[in-house]
């Protein structure tokens, strides 16, 4: 049988993916005006790493492909940069945030200029505009396909550490869900959403796609909506559970975090490559979206999510000393003893001003200010 190509990667290189809100600066609102981004940026040398996403009031941003994560904070940092220039003469804001606070996701329009959007809005109907939602994805290179299928198995220990590192969507449409992240239930209504199956080898992983083509049912990689799948085009293993977090800080700190991980685990391999990895996956998703740090994640004992990320970060020092990512995991350190993520803080500010409006005011004043910030906050930082 023939096996699926793989192009590969150098090892944990790093790519990221974010997903904003496009907002009214008076109703605070989402608004479908990404055409009017796409327009205005065709001339710029950062055409080709802004893109459209599923509905009109979503646009997305790509970073290079970086070996540090110094890089990568520059790349974005650049990019976010130029968003806000055409934010300002388009008169828009843009936001981070898994899910708006307010808006219904009825009114909703699918970006139809692109194929593969109208193809899956005409697929999923009322899934498909309930999707819009606000995520970081990250792709980390590996070197051949059993590595990736490797990592893909073994990061899947370690997603319910993602979703409370990043969880910022407690709110869905007008109410307070009780979740940390919401936007991390909206998927599981697709088929091929939740965990990757457990495919052993290369071979295996092949065959299942291959069948899934034949069966009609899927035409591409893109339609597998997998919490971690591998990108056999790209050489990476993507991870797809992280909500856009409030500021480019958090985003760096994820993006180390998962870099010195994935080095950690292809080198140790200290993860049993069983089906019984997913025995309890979808339990341990639950306790991270509903409860974030102070979830419980049961992995032959049980213990808080904060904890087991704090037993972690101490595992995977020599790595992150290796990339140079110390700085970094000292601020995800300090985050995660503090408990502090994005979903409480947004809680905080509705309590304080019982405005959802001004919920997303703040959100778009945080992604304005915070990236003046954090050079400086990483160099007062010793690991």
């Amino acid at each position: 049988m023939k096996q699926l190509d793989f192009n590969k990667s150098s090892e944990v290189t790093i790519g990221v993916e974010l997903e904003f809100q496009i907002i009214d600066p008076h109703s605070f609102s989402l608004v479908s005006r990404a055409n009017d981004v796409l327009k205005n940026i065709q001339k710029s040398e950062h055409k080709q790493k802004i893109k459209p996403e599923l509905t009109q009031s979503m646009i997305e941003i790509n970073s290079s492909v970086h070996h540090g994560i110094n890089e990568l904070y520059q790349d974005l940092h650049q990019l976010y940069d130029y968003l806000l220039q055409i934010g300002s003469q388009l008169n828009i804001f843009f936001c981070g945030g898994g899910v708006h606070s307010f808006q219904k996701w009825a009114t909703q329009k699918i970006f139809l200029k692109k194929k593969e959007y109208k193809d899956f809005a005409k697929r999923y109907e009322f899934l498909a505009k309930r999707a819009t939602v606000f995520g970081q994805h990250m792709h980390i290179g590996c070197r051949n396909p059993e590595d990736a299928l490797y990592l893909a198995h073994a990061l899947s220990r370690y997603v319910p550490h993602f979703i409370a590192i990043s969880a910022s969507s407690p709110f869905y449409q007008g109410i307070d869900t009780g979740f940390v992240s919401s936007r991390s239930t909206v998927f599981k209504a697709f088929p091929f959403s939740g965990a990757m199956p457990f495919l052993k080898n290369w071979n295996e992983f092949s065959l299942y796609c291959y069948e899934m083509n034949e069966l009609g049912i899927t035409k591409n990689m893109n339609d597998f909506l997998w919490d971690i799948r591998i990108q056999p085009k790209f050489g990476t293993v993507e991870i797809r559970v992280c909500d856009t977090p409030l500021t480019l800080k958090k985003v760096v700190l994820l993006a180390a975090y998962l870099q010195s991980l994935s080095l950690y685990l292809l080198k140790e391999r200290p993860i049993k490559m069983s089906q019984d990895l997913y025995f309890l996956y979808n339990y341990n998703h639950f306790q991270a979206s509903r409860y974030g740090f102070n979830g419980h994640l049961i992995d032959g004992s049980k213990k808080r999510i904060s904890e087991d990320i704090l037993s972690t970060i101490k595992k995977i020092k020599k790595y992150t000393q290796r990339l140079q990512n110390d700085e970094f995991i000292k601020l995800l350190i300090s985050v995660v003893k503090k408990k502090d993520y994005d979903a409480k803080n947004l809680r905080a500010i509705l309590t304080h001003t019982q405005s959802f409006q001004e919920v997303v005011s703040v959100q778009c004043q945080e992604w304005a200010k915070f990236s003046e910030k954090l050079e400086l906050m990483l160099l007062s930082c010793k690991y």
